[in-house]
C-alpha cells in the first residue's frame, strides 16, 4: 500500500500533525542535545577523563569519544530500524529517547580520573556506546513518523522541522552551557559545574516522553499492519528488496557523506577553530555559535519547502558544489577576522623546522625525539609551521627558524618537562611578534564572523533540510526505517562523526589549521558525483511511483 493511500484511509487531523511535528522535533532536539554537549564540553572533559601531558592527544582523545559513540549508531540503526518496522514507530523512538536521556546524565555523575584511574574514561566510553545506539534509532523513527502522517505535497515542508532539530539540538546545548557559566564562578564550573548540563538531560527526558507518549502510530505502519504487510526481517529484506542495495549505496554516499561532513564543519569545526587556534573568547565563541546557529534554522525550512517543489536532488547538489567553492574562502575569512595578529605573525614570521627524522606522532603521550616535541609544542600553541629539509647530514639533528632567525636552545632547556617546554617555546614565538593572548574582535569582525558561519550553515541546509522526506521516498514502507537508518547511519557515524578526530590528526600532523577541511572537500566532491548518478531527478513521489 502507498503512503498516499494509507494517508487517505487514516487522514490525521491539522491538530494531529502539529502535535506530530512538535513532538517529534522537541524530542529530536532534546536528543540531539545530549550528544551535543559532549562536544561542545570538550576541554572540560578531556581534562576530567583523559589528562595528559600532550594537550593535543587530550583533545584527540576527546573527539575519539565522540567518535565511539557514533561508531555505534549503525548497530542501533540496525536494532531500533528492525523493532521500528516490525512493532512500529512510535514505541521504538520512545525507547531511544529514554536511553539516550539516562546514558546523558550518567556522565555527569562520572567521578573524574583523579578520583578513579582508568574507570572513568572507560565508563565514559561505555556511556558513548549507549548514546550512539539511542542515536542510531532516534532520526529514523523521528523522520519517518513525521513523513508518514504528511500529505505528500508538504512532506519536505513538514519533515524539515526534524532536520531544523538537530542544530535545535547544537543550539540548546550552547543556551545551557552559556546559562551555566553566567550563574556559576568560572572556577567552580571547571571542576564540577560543567556536570550540571549533563544531568539536566533527566528533565528534557521527562519532557519529550510526556508529549510522545501523546502520539499514536504512523497511519502508514497501522494500514501495513491492519494488512498483514509488515516485514518478517527488515535488516535481511533492506539488502534483498529489488533496488535497495543501490538506494543505500546513494544514501550512504550521495546522500549522507555530503550532509554530515558539512553539518560537522560547519558548527563544530567552526566552534573548535575559534576556541582552538583562533583563541577567540570562549564565552564569545558561544554566543557566536548560538547566533549562527539559531539563523541557520529557519533555511532548513525553507529548504524543505521549496524541495516540495523543485525536487529532492537541486538542493543537495546546488549546496554541495557551493560548499567545495566556499568552504576554504568561508574559513580563510573567519580565521582573518579572529585573529588577524596570528596571521599577519606567520607571514611575517614564518616557522620551518628542518630534520630527516622530524616527525610527530599526535597519539603518543610522549615524544621521542626533541624535534617531535618541539612540533607538539607548536601544534598546541596552534601556530602554522613548515617542514623543511635538513640542515646537516645527521639524521638526529634538527633546526627551528622563525622568520630569518635560527633558534638556539640552551643547555638548560626544559626538554623533558611538557608545561615548561610549551612556556618556553611561547616565550621565544612572542618575542618575535606572535600574540597568544586571548582574543576578543571588535563588533563588526563578530558580526562578520557570525555571517560567514551563517553561510556555512546555509550550505549544510541546502544539503540536509529535504533529506528526511527524500529518505521516506527513496525505500518502501514496510522495509523503510532499517533501510534508511542503516546507511544513514553508517554515513554520519562514520564520515561524520569521525571528522573532529581526523580533521584534528590532518591538522596535528601538518601544523596548518586549515588543512582538515580537505576531508570534508574530499567527501562531498565524492559524493556529489554518487548524488548526480543515483538520486531522483524532478518533483517528488512516492516510493511506489518511482518502483
Amino acid at each position: 500500500m502507498s503512503d498516499a493511500a494509507a494517508l487517505a484511509e487514516h487522514q490525521p487531523t491539522e491538530k494531529e500533525i502539529r502535535l506530530v511535528i512538535a513532538a517529534s522535533s522537541a524530542g529530536t532536539i532534546f536528543e540531539w542535545y545530549d550528544f551535543f554537549i559532549y562536544g561542545t564540553l570538550a576541554a572540560l572533559i578531556g581534562a576530567a577523563f583523559f589528562p595528559s601531558d600532550n594537550p593535543t592527544l587530550q583533545l584527540l582523545l576527546v573527539w575519539a569519544g565522540f567518535a565511539v559513540g557514533f561508531g555505534f549508531r549503525p548497530l542501533g540503526a540496525i536494532l531500533f530500524g528492525f523493532l521500528g518496522d516490525r512493532l512500529g514507530r512510535k514505541y521504538t523512538f520512545l525507547v531511544t529517547v529514554t536511553l539516550m536521556g539516562i546514558a546523558t546524565a550518567g556522565v555527569g555523575l562520572i567521578p573524574s580520573a583523579a578520583t578513579i584511574g582508568i574507570a572513568a574514561p572507560v565508563i565514559v566510553i561505555l556511556l558513548r556506546i549507549l548514546q550512539g545506539l539511542a542515536l542510531g534509532g532516534e532520526y529514523g523513527g523521528a523522520a519517518i513518523y513525521v513523513a508518514e502522517h504528511a500529505p505528500p505535497e508538504k512532506r519536505g515542508f513538514y519533515t524539515s522541522f526534524i532536520q531544523a532539530s538537530v542544530v535545535g539540538g547544537f543550539v540548546l546545548s550552547i543556551v545551557v552551557v552559556l546559562l551555566c557559566r553566567a550563574l556559576i564562578p568560572a572556577g567552580d564550573f571547571a571542576a564540577w559545574g560543567w556536570r550540571i548540563p549533563f544531568l539536566l538531560s533527566i528533565i528534557l527526558l521527562v519532557i519529550s516522553l510526556w508529549m510522545r507518549l501523546k502520539l499514536s502510530e504512523s497511519p502508514v505502519f497501522k494500514a501495513m499492519k491492519a494488512s498483514g504487510q509488515t516485514a518478517r526481517n527488515p535488516f535481511v529484506e533492506s539488502f534483498t528488496y529489488p533496488g535497495n542495495k543501490k538506494r543505500i549505496f546513494v544514501t550512504l554516499f550521495g546522500v549522507t557523506g555530503i550532509l554530515t561532513t558539512i553539518w560537522y564543519t560547519a558548527f563544530f569545526s567552526g566552534l573548535s577553530f575559534l576556541r582552538g587556534p583562533m583563541r577567540v573568547d570562549e564565552g564569545l565563541v558561544e554566543i557566536i555559535m548560538l547566533t549562527a546557529g539559531t539563523l541557520s534554522m529557519i533555511f532548513y525550512i525553507l529548504v524543505g519547502k521549496w524541495s516540495d517543489k523543485v525536487g529532492r536532488k537541486k538542493p543537495i547538489m546546488i549546496g554541495g558544489l557551493l560548499s567545495l567553492v566556499l568552504l576554504f574562502p568561508i574559513f580563510w575569512g573567519i580565521g582573518s577576522l579572529a585573529n588577524p595578529g596570528l596571521q599577519q605573525s606567520s607571514i611575517a614570521a614564518p616557522i620551518t623546522v628542518a630534520g630527516e627524522s622530524c616527525t610527530y606522532a599526535p597519539f603518543a603521550e610522549q615524544q621521542e625525539t626533541d624535534c617531535g616535541k618541539v612540533l607538539q609544542d607548536l601544534t598546541a600553541l596552534g601556530v602554522t609551521y613548515s617542514i623543511g629539509p635538513a640542515r646537516t647530514a645527521a639524521s638526529s639533528a634538527f633546526s627551528v627558524s622563525i622568520g630569518n632567525q635560527l633558534v638556539s636552545f640552551a643547555a638548560d632547556y626544559p626538554w623533558d618537562n611538557g608545561a615548561e617546554r610549551k612556556a618556553a617555546m611561547q616565550s621565544m614565538l612572542e618575542l618575535r611578534g606572535y600574540d597568544f593572548s586571548v582574543q576578543t574582535p571588535p563588533p563588526v569582525s563578530v558580526a562578520a564572523i557570525i555571517a560567514l558561519l551563517l553561510l556555512c550553515g546555509i550550505l549544510s541546509a541546502l544539503t540536509y533540510g529535504s533529506v528526511a522526506a527524500l529518505l521516506s521516498e527513496m525505500f518502501p514502507p514496510k522495509i523503510r526505517y532499517s533501510s534508511m537508518s542503516i546507511p544513514y547511519h553508517i554515513g554520519a557515524g562514520y564520515l561524520g562523526g569521525f571528522l573532529p578526530l581526523i580533521a584534528g590528526y590532518i591538522i596535528a600532523s601538518t601544523g596548518d589549521p586549515y588543512s582538515g577541511l580537505w576531508y570534508t572537500w574530499a567527501v562531498v566532491a565524492f559524493g556529489l558525483v554518487v548524488a548526480w548518478w543515483g538520486l531522483p531527478d524532478g518533483p517528488p513521489k512516492d516510493f511506489d511511483e518511482y518502483a
